[in-house]
């Protein structure tokens, strides 16, 4: 599904609930990188976790908020409404932030992280699909590049403020968790005060059975292209926690490690923007390609032992996030039909969670049975497929991510 963008997408202002929207984002991951900065690492030194069980503990948590999003995307669909879903999302998520401090074992660890997903889950369609509907056809890879930027900003000023509290507290992991909680309420709060939804426009049609196998048909193959392509892609891109544990495994300090997020986070935050606001104006599918040749180049240099290929791994880890996830949203909005768009997030969502669950597992093995270096070298493999697929894709569905004037 294709609009007439105006002359200068992207430069006229956005919508002040899009701002409102990304401040809800960056907010939630102030708070929840505080926490997973440190987690991976609080579970392998503090409680003897294996680096497999840390991917497997990483992915079944993001499976577990990829499979709820289909149904809450799903019902935003049915009821017409997309904020309630939000403020349900976001405030689960608050609401396990304390468990994080009190948790003595994995197994707490594993049951706040997996309620965290669930409320992750919760808002995550319902959020996207709000944003197509505030942003302007033309603007919303802009609108997803902002979103994206905020969200990423609290993605670094989160590992910051742990590296920060860890020196101050003399690495207490605890007071860094209970400090976390603050950002967590404050998120829902803007949300319920500063985002309007809009009204359905009258003339879409009523969604009885988003999922039904009808309803799922009509997102039609243009939209699946770009799932599949994702979905594919995101078997490449398995968990940070892995960047963390590289950093650790090349001598840096501990209490050091989450600077690691914290410039990868700062690359991603200052690029979504820029590419999302560029894909407006010329070939969404022609960033996309450099996004994927950015990841094959990170996973190369992160598979090189030395902190030379960490920092050039790293920042272009963050770099190819910029270059592709607010894009590949965006798609998603131009290619499903506007009363799906929920359910269209929620089986993006579900593949991309499944995709990242396997790519996770593969990864802990990889590292756990031959070493970091096979984990990073599988991942640039694998992403040389996605990059064929998207060729294929751009050649068979031209039309897809062109802006027509």
């Amino acid at each position: 599904m294709t609009t007439e963008p105006s002359a200068n997408p992207g430069r006229r202002s956005l919508p002040a609930g899009i701002w409102a929207l990304g401040f809800v984002s960056l907010l939630m991951d102030v708070s929840s990188e505080m926490i997973h900065a440190l987690l991976p690492i609080y579970l392998v030194t503090a409680l003897g976790a294996t680096a497999l069980m840390v991917g497997l503990i990483e992915g079944i948590a993001e499976a577990t908020a990829s499979v709820t999003k289909v149904f809450s995307g799903a019902i935003s669909d049915w009821l017409g409404k997309r904020k309630l879903l939000a403020i349900i999302g976001y405030g689960v998520a608050a609401l396990t932030k304390p468990i994080f401090p009190l948790a003595t074992s994995i197994g707490w660890l594993l049951a706040a992280r997996f309620v965290d997903r669930i409320g992750k889950g919760i808002r995550g369609a319902p959020r996207d699909a709000l944003v197509a509907d505030i942003a302007p056809p033309e603007q919303r890879g802009a609108a997803f590049g902002l979103r994206q930027s905020l969200d990423t900003v609290g993605a670094f000023l989160g590992p910051g403020l742990a590296v920060l509290l860890m020196w101050l507290t003399a690495d207490n992991f605890q007071a860094v968790f209970w400090v976390a909680v603050i950002p967590a309420f404050a998120c829902v709060v803007v949300l319920m005060l500063f985002v309007k939804e809009p009204e359905r426009p009258a003339e879409l049609r009523k969604v009885r059975a988003p999922l039904s196998r009808r309803e799922l048909g009509r997102l039609g193959a243009s939209y699946w292209w770009v799932t599949g392509v994702a979905t594919l892609f995101t078997l490449a891109r398995f968990s940070e926690a892995f960047l963390l544990l590289r950093a650790q495994s090349q001598g840096l300090d501990v209490a050091l490690v989450p600077l690691v997020l914290v410039a990868m986070n700062v690359v991603y935050a200052l690029s979504s923007y820029p590419a999302g606001a560029l894909g407006d104006r010329t070939n969404k599918l022609t960033v996309l390609l450099l996004g994927v040749l950015m990841l094959i180049a990170a996973n190369l240099f992160l598979a090189m032992d030395g902190p030379l290929g960490l920092v050039l791994g790293v920042l272009l880890w963050g770099l190819h996030m910029g270059f592709t996830q607010g894009l590949f949203a965006s798609l998603v909005a131009e290619t499903a039909p506007a009363e799906l768009r929920g359910t269209a997030y929620g089986m993006f969502n579900l593949l991309g969670g499944g995709a990242l669950l396997v790519a996770s597992v593969l990864a802990g093995w990889l590292w756990q049975s031959i070493g970091p270096s096979a984990t990073f070298i599988s991942g640039a493999a694998i992403t040389v497929l996605s990059l064929a697929a998207l060729l294929v894709m751009r050649r068979r569905l031209p039309q897809i991510g062109v802006v027509r004037g």
